[in-house]
């Protein structure tokens, strides 16, 4: 009986790791989890959109095809706040976003 109760709890001990482990990574990406980031030269010319229409800061997340618009440019800027910059297929600027962090 001692054997198999030893069984069981590392049984349930691995579990439990495997399903930790799969909420970190459900945490760490988005609702779908199909992330593509935006690459060679689409990624230059969006970061200098997204760059001159914040007017400062730095390109910390990318997206192709956002459920937003063709391209996603996550800036942070000096102060460490974060605008969410959609681009059309042209690199054009259809709008912005401030992401607010909440905790909970």
């Amino acid at each position: 009986m001692k054997k198999r109760t030893k069984l069981i709890g590392v049984g349930a001990a691995a579990a439990l790791s495997i399903a930790v482990g799969a909420g970190v990574v459900a945490a760490q990406s988005d609702d779908d989890g199909s992330d593509t980031s935006i690459t060679g030269d689409a990624l230059k010319s969006a970061t200098d959109a997204a760059l001159a229409h914040t007017g400062e800061g730095r390109v910390t997340g990318t997206e192709v095809g956002d459920e937003d618009s063709y391209y996603e440019v996550e800036v942070t800027l000096d102060d460490g706040s974060q605008v969410d910059v959609q681009l059309d297929e042209s690199f054009t600027v259809v709008s912005d976003k401030v992401d607010v962090e909440t905790d909970g």
